[in-house]
């Protein structure tokens, strides 16, 4: 079967409406005799394009019944149509809104549209206007000067923010380690808590020292906001950081203690998921260069410790695997006030046992949880200093809903590196919005 140009061209146009060739267009039917015939009803796109695969002698015939008894018919341009579809779509006619109605534009509902913030919460201006009700408050720290290997993670709370695009309402069918939990089925963003999400605070690149007092005023602003009618057990925000590298949690906590901490107890417990146990002595790491170097990101809880945040005897790293760089570490940490627990020590008390043994050394105190994604294993996140052996997303989803029932004032995420052009942004994301989202889990439910 052959076509002229014109009719080609014809083919083409017809591609984006579907139409049916008009009647002057008709094919040559090819019999099993070898005579051809002329059908005398045009083709459709798809009869042209499938050939005789579709177009057979039968369906040709079957079409030509149709057009005799009425079920099929031209319109004025020669074009066949299905007389009960066509009649069917013209009742579904679309009713377009007014031009000047714009109620649906304003309620978008697409997540992947929009200005991103985390799990589509409302934007706001956090550091002023302290009048406003909060009970729940996201805020990003981009900041990466204090990192001992790979930078990137000023770009973390953006990615965590990308991450977090599918975080929209809903019931998670798997929050809450059993049907009894108060976790299960609940949905975490729709429990009438206020959720909002500040924006970032803009510390500075060029010195750390003026960069993490900005976060440190930045965390102190939101936590002087009240918090909502709706909160029966606090009344100063909680505030969630997206990270950042992990110098930024002492500035976290920092404010957090200075918010939350009973004047009975000798401070937060701190439960510190991490690869590292980010204790070491600053004249080993960092110090042994200048006094400037001597605060970083594996040397923070050091400092929180000397400042006395950390609660003795009732924090607790997990997932950790690095190496020490000297003996001298382990004693060092145990000092600082911390209990282990190791990667593989997962393996054999089960990642539900792991809760429970985190929850018997936190106690019923006020609990600050600091997350670095290098928790994770390498072969799944983009993070500042990776660490082979670590846990998969599952785990760390049962350990975090095992926790419930803590008093959890505060928490972060860090770590995350997400800088542009990079390999593997989109699941490092994902990954830190997930755990993020677990811990306004365990924020929700602890005011149930």
């Amino acid at each position: 079967m052959k076509f002229q140009a014109s009719v080609l061209l014809l083919l083409v146009a017809n591609l984006t409406n579907g139409h049916i060739l008009p009647q002057q267009y008709l094919e040559l039917v090819e019999t099993p005799d070898n005579t051809v015939i002329e059908a005398n009803i045009p083709n459709s796109l798809m009869d042209t394009v499938f050939g005789d695969l579709i177009n057979t002698e039968s369906v040709i015939q079957t079409k030509s019944d149709k057009l005799a008894s009425g079920e099929l018919s031209y319109d004025e341009v020669g074009t066949l149509k299905t007389t009960n579809y066509h009649s069917y779509y013209e009742s579904k006619k679309i009713n377009f809104p007014d031009k000047d109605d714009v109620s649906d534009i304003v309620s978008d509902t697409n997540l992947y549209s929009g200005i991103v913030s985390f799990a589509h919460l409302p934007i706001k201006q956090c550091f002023e206007n302290l009048d406003e009700e909060i009970d729940i408050a996201i805020v990003g720290a981009p900041f990466d000067s204090g990192v001992s290997y790979t930078p990137g993670t000023r770009f973390g709370p953006n990615g965590i923010r990308q991450g977090s695009r599918r975080l929209f309402g809903g019931i998670s069918p798997i929050r809450g380690n059993s049907k009894d939990s108060k976790l299960y089925r609940l949905p975490i963003y729709n429990t009438g808590l206020k959720l909002v999400d500040c924006g970032d605070v803009p510390m500075i690149p060029f010195d750390a020292r003026v960069a993490l007092d900005q976060l440190y005023r930045g965390q102190h602003a939101i936590h002087k906001h009240k918090t909502s009618s709706n909160s029966t057990n606090f009344d100063r925000t909680r505030v969630v950081t997206l990270g950042g590298d992990h110098t930024v949690s002492l500035m976290n906590i920092k404010s957090a203690y200075e918010t939350f901490k009973n004047s009975n107890d000798d401070g937060l417990a701190i439960i510190h998921f991490d690869s590292h146990i980010d204790t070491w002595d600053p004249k080993v790491l960092g110090g042994g260069i200048t006094e400037y170097a001597s605060l970083n990101h594996g040397t923070f809880l050091h400092y929180a410790a000397e400042a006395g945040y950390v609660s003795h005897n009732h924090s607790v790293h997990v997932g950790i695997r690095a190496p020490y760089i000297s003996d001298y570490d382990e004693k060092h940490d145990k000092e600082c006030g911390f209990q282990t627990i190791t990667s593989k020590d997962v393996d054999t008390l089960t990642p539900r046992g792991v809760g429970r043994k985190i929850k018997e050394i936190v106690g019923d105190r006020p609990v600050y949880l600091t997350f670095d994604l290098d928790t994770f294993d390498a072969g799944m996140i983009n993070s500042g200093t990776l660490e082979a052996g670590g846990l998969n997303s599952r785990e760390i989803m049962t350990i975090l809903d095992e926790l419930e029932g803590i008093k959890l004032v505060g928490c972060d995420i860090v770590e995350v590196s997400t800088p542009p052009n990079s390999i593997g942004n989109d699941i490092t994301g994902l990954l830190a919005a997930q755990v993020i989202d677990e811990l306004i889990g365990l924020m929700v439910v602890s005011e149930l």
